[in-house]
């Protein structure tokens, strides 16, 4: 049978390390994942007791909105103006997704059509490659890396890709590269929409996962912005609220307003105790998110430094939940998948190849900080281990 819509989806790179780490842990093996990006920290108690108050709440149990609750949009505008001074009107430019690559993937359907064009990072987070193939368009891959400019990237591949790119998807800070920007970034691009008539669409999934300020920056912050493009703010990681799926897609009224016809033909919005819930996290428990970073920064100082210690030198990251580590020289022939491989058979220890996110991560594995720092020290000694293998073989 042909399966025209995902006909050009590639095959599944995480497959191959997924079975392997199943079939270990049947024979019982201790494997430590650092793989999936699954945060393992706990959803904060207030909104769980919300949820479960909510969920005996037999009103609660009937269809919700599309939009989501007219108190979760203002909870989220409300938040946009604490955080950012951005001002939001909550009937026009918020709307709730069933977690942010729901509101992806819609938003390609309303932005895009076969024939068009889209300028994507890559490497990248799959979704935001993945999507705009859904929706039948063309990628242009924006090369992405920490040392480059990826803003002359950008606007090279806009020159060079005909027809004229309709959109374009940035997430910073950035899964996998962990690459963060400025404001100045930001003031350029809608500047670089503005000339252009290119809309902006901006994953911003670890706002709250900056190391080196309470927030990374926002798109909306700049003059204009809504006028360009939308950005999309998860409860997933900055209130560890992954498996809940709760989203918002925030600004321009006119793609908000596409994106909500849309999705009243689609869903009935997330489960409503769900979103009340997340009106208590956004209004009420505005310390957590600091917490959850502050835990990230102490497993990533311990996943740097042990890599140091056993001669595997990689970038500090400044932001997410993630390294992205550059594989050894002397592995670097084996591509990042089969290194990947190497590390859990040889060392006990999943990661993610980098392959995963478009061929220009080839050369690099992503491990996910979602053990605590036991567990990834003691993934640091099981690497020691694999990195040996080779080195004595």
């Amino acid at each position: 049978m042909e399966f025209r819509r995902i006909a050009r989806f590639p095959p599944y790179v995480f497959a191959r390390v997924n079975e392997m780490k199943a079939e270990a842990r049947r024979s019982g093996e201790d494997i430590i994942d650092l793989g999936m990006g699954n945060p393992d920290l706990p959803t904060p108690e207030p909104i769980v007791e919300k949820l479960v108050a909510a969920a005996r709440n037999s009103r609660n149990h009937r269809y919700s909105m599309s939009r989501g609750l007219p108190k979760l949009r203002m909870a989220i505008s409300d938040w946009y103006e604490r955080a950012y001074g951005v001002t939001l009107d909550p009937e026009t430019e918020t709307i709730a997704t069933i977690g942010a690559k729901e509101g992806i993937s819609h938003l390609m359907w309303v932005l895009l059509g076969p024939g068009d064009a889209c300028l994507v990072p890559e490497p990248t987070y799959p979704i935001h490659t993945y999507a705009p193939v859904l929706a039948g368009a063309n990628l242009q891959r924006v090369p992405l890396d920490l040392g480059g400019d990826f803003f002359a990237n950008l606007t090279k591949a806009y020159e060079n890709t005909s027809p004229a790119p309709r959109v374009v998807i940035v997430s910073f800070p950035h899964n996998p590269t962990t690459a963060v920007v400025d404001l100045a970034f930001f003031e350029q691009l809608v500047d670089f929409a503005r000339e252009r008539d290119v809309i902006v669409v901006h994953d911003f999934a670890y706002a709250d996962l900056h190391f080196g300020a309470d927030r990374a920056p926002s798109l909306l912050q700049v003059p204009g912005a809504k006028e360009v493009g939308v950005e999309i703010f998860s409860m997933s990681k900055s209130y560890s609220m992954a498996g809940w799926r709760l989203a918002y897609v925030c600004g321009n009224k006119e793609i908000v307003g596409a994106l909500a016809r849309l999705k009243s033909y689609l869903d009935y919005g997330v489960f409503q105790p769900i979103q009340i819930a997340g009106i208590i996290a956004l209004n009420e428990v505005t310390e957590a998110p600091k917490e959850i970073r502050e835990t990230y920064r102490s497993r990533r100082d311990a996943l740097v430094h042990g890599l140091s210690r056993i001669g595997w030198e990689i970038p500090v990251p400044e932001a997410t939940m993630f390294a992205w580590a550059p594989i050894p020289d002397r592995f670097a022939d084996l591509g990042s998948l089969d290194f990947a491989v190497h590390l859990l058979k040889e060392g006990k220890v999943a990661v993610s190849p980098g392959i995963g996110f478009g061929k220009a991560g080839d050369q690099h594995v992503r491990f996910a900080l979602v053990e605590n720092e036991h567990r990834i020290r003691q993934a640091v000694r099981g690497i020691a281990k694999a990195l040996q293998v080779r080195a004595t073989s």
